[in-house]
């Protein structure tokens, strides 16, 4: 096991992506032992052979038609009807256009870009400073992970055989809290820096409606989605199936977004995100069976469990752990490494499933946005050309929000698990 850690972590100062770097620690395991690496080729295949990882493309594709499809443009304006009038009323637009496109996307990537590309360059015209909205747009991407249809709560439940309907109806809650703590550190912060709002009025109810009507079909799919798993017509890998279909009908014959170069273009940029999830799934199955084999799943119950038997302090501690680890390992690595060693440390300490998979999302969700690793930091600085010091000096109230709300959803389980128990 320490040539293993030394290989991973030498690939891992190298710079190569996390895939790379736990397929090698990998072979390096097993070269020790030329009889066994064939087991690498098998255990990659192997750990691809599950019809519910059928969800994660179809979601991919989904999320991209709906953003691609003029539906981006619609929830604009609508939530520019409920809250341009708030202080910092862009910023308040883009974080509860966050919570729309979330339940469309699935990925905090995804939404973060759609923001940067878009409301980014009309806050700077407003008067907002680069850094401000660069940081708005990547905040209130964490809500996607969080909303169904979530790539990272798929990947969790295939792991760690936990019910991805629980897991997507648990979502909803946590995901509209967040919303609402990063509205509220707008609304502090809009003061402190004078910023007006997007609209002098408020918005007739008339035109609430109008706007409300155009985006109809964009804010039909999250109710799809949840009516769609409550009443037992799909599955989560059918749900998907279904959503595709949606979007493309919503995006080609209603909304008239989508061109045949866009569809194309489209399915080339979620062929290679898939690729990128799928590749990482693969590489952490054979990491997984050697931390099997060495038995570190249970090393690390026992240490836990020696520090405390409360399960609210190793609670705490987990999210220590992993919010450190977020700011060197990329979001969904996290996950796919620990994720089923939690659980195991979960189970231990009375810890549901469900709960656990959501805090440790949100969690990971949350490293996405800090450097030096933050995917969804760099994501948006790439496109609106904000550095990374201006970036995380205008974050720090955003992030002391999103911890709040994690040690929320921590010490009150209820608040995860409420609607899933009476959905199920």
């Amino acid at each position: 096991m320490t040539v293993v850690a030394i290989v991973f972590v030498t690939l891992l100062v190298l710079g190569l992506p996390v895939g790379f770097v736990m397929l090698g620690a990998s072979m390096a395991y097993f070269a020790i032992n030329p009889m066994m690496t064939s087991l690498v080729a098998q255990r990659m295949s192997s750990g691809l052979e599950s019809f519910p990882l059928l969800a994660i493309p179809l979601f991919i594709v989904a999320g991209a038609a709906m953003a691609r499809g003029g539906i981006a443009d619609r929830l604009y304006a609508f939530c520019e009807t409920l809250v341009g009038h708030w202080r910092g009323g862009l910023a308040q637009i883009a974080v509860l256009n966050s919570v729309f496109m979330g339940a469309m996307s699935g990925s905090a990537n995804a939404d973060a870009a759609i923001d940067a590309r878009t409301i980014v360059p009309v806050m700077r015209a407003r008067g907002y400073s680069n850094a401000y909205g660069s940081v708005v747009s990547a905040a209130s991407s964490i809500i996607a992970p969080i909303m169904p249809p979530s790539i990272a709560l798929i990947v969790y439940g295939l792991l760690t055989n936990t019910s991805i309907g629980r897991l997507f109806v648990g979502g909803v809650v946590p995901a509209f809290l967040i919303a609402i703590a990063l509205m509220l550190t707008v609304r502090w912060t809009a003061r402190r820096m004078d910023l007006a709002p997007a609209r002098e009025t408020r918005a007739r109810p008339r035109e609430m409606m109008k706007n409300a009507r155009a985006a109809l079909w964009a804010l039909a799919m999250p109710v799809m989605l949840l009516f769609g798993l409550r009443s037992g017509w799909f599955t989560p890998t059918e749900l998907g199936a279904v959503a595709a279909v949606y979007a493309f009908f919503v995006g080609v014959l209603v909304y008239r977004g989508l061109t045949f170069r866009e569809t194309l273009s489209l399915f080339s940029e979620s062929a290679v995100t898939t690729a990128g999830v799928l590749f990482i799934i693969a590489s952490a199955s054979v990491f997984s069976l050697i931390l099997s084999l060495e038995q570190v799943p249970q090393q690390l119950i026992t240490a836990l469990l020696s520090v405390s038997e409360n399960k609210y302090v190793v609670l705490l501690i987990i999210n220590i752990a992993l919010l450190i680890l977020g700011t060197v390992f990329e979001g969904l690595a996290i996950i796919v490494i620990l994720g089923p060693l939690l659980v195991q440390v979960a189970q231990g300490l009375g810890v549901d499933p469900v709960h656990l998979g959501v805090v440790l999302v949100f969690n990971t969700a949350i490293g996405s946005l800090t450097p030096p690793v933050g995917t969804v930091m760099f994501t948006v600085c790439s496109i609106t050309r904000c550095s990374v010091e201006d970036f995380t000096r205008a974050f720090l109230p955003f992030l002391a929000a999103a911890i709040g709300v994690l040690l929320l959803l921590t010490y009150v389980p209820a608040l995860v698990t409420f609607l899933p128990n009476l959905f199920f």
